[in-house]
């Protein structure tokens, strides 16, 4: 008898701790954010951005898979924060169809702006069924644009002395870095957003010496302690999350991710960066 009892109270116990693992990773933790802080330093820095604040936000996944009123309250912590320079690495949306558009501009009012400049990129979702809805990419940038965010497609521009490089995501269609690339110059302060971390294993970089600032990977959103992320949706499995060193000359960061493409998460908190900008 008292073997019964221990094997059903242990039974019961086990349930007991999955409901509330469960509950954990679908309730509490794709909700509960975290500001990430770490230093940059960028070659070539002017002296008058030495200091300042440089914000990444990623893979904001709006659509119908959670509530998305999370994002704008999350963008609103962020905005007390008053970034210098806020950077969007992808995915804005998980596209079903055009109630994106509307779902998007409707948080896209809350948006967090950079006081020196606010720049995006696009990652697969933004292309749609696919990853080949050049129309869904338009359309994307075009809201993007009319909430004050550039979006840089395979280009670069100078934002208050930081030469911020973009590529289109490497997934899609529009995927051409050698247009910017051919045109890298390393007497810059560069700073280069790339969707999808994979990238940095091609031979497209023209000896780039920087930072890479990535999303995509979500950091596999579900993690057993103490072991890898069961999945991640890159060739390089080493590319999961956070500051990775490349070991020639380039720093890449991936961000875990602020949205989800399911409502779930375990010991992958999502994550805003928040870096502060120095003389490397």
């Amino acid at each position: 008898m008292d073997r019964r009892k221990f094997i059903k109270k242990a039974t019961l116990g086990t349930l007991g701790t999955g409901v509330l693992t469960g509950l954990y990773a679908w309730q509490i933790e794709p909700f509960w954010l975290e500001f990430v802080y770490r230093k940059m330093p960028i070659t070539n820095l002017p002296e008058s951005l030495v200091g300042k604040k440089l914000m990444q936000i990623s893979d904001v996944h709006i659509g119908n898979r959670f509530d998305y009123q999370y994002i704008i309250d999350s963008f609103q912590k962020a905005q007390l924060l008053n970034p210098d320079f806020v950077v969007y690495t992808g995915d804005y949306v998980t596209y079903e169809n055009e109630e994106q558009f509307r779902q998007l501009n409707e948080v896209l009012r809350h948006s967090v702006k950079g006081k020196l400049a606010t720049v995006g990129i696009l990652g697969n979702h933004d292309y749609g069924k696919n990853w080949a809805e050049r129309d869904v990419a338009d359309e994307v940038s075009a809201l993007l644009h009319q909430s004050g965010i550039d979006v840089l497609r395979n280009q670069q521009a100078d934002f208050n002395g930081l030469n911020i490089i973009g590529f289109d995501d490497f997934w899609a269609v529009n995927f051409k870095p050698e247009k910017v690339m051919s045109h890298y110059d390393n007497t810059k302060a560069n700073l280069l957003l790339c969707h999808n971390p994979d990238v940095c294993d091609l031979n497209v970089w023209n000896h780039y010496k920087g930072w890479i600032l990535s999303g995509h990977t979500h950091g596999g959103q579900c993690k057993p302690p103490f072991l890898k992320a069961p999945m991640l949706p890159v060739q390089n499995k080493k590319y999961a999350r956070g500051e990775i060193n490349l070991g020639d000359g380039r720093m890449l960061y991936v961000n875990r991710a602020i949205g989800h493409l399911w409502q779930v998460r375990f010991n992958v908190r999502p994550e805003i960066t928040i870096f502060e900008l120095e003389q490397g």
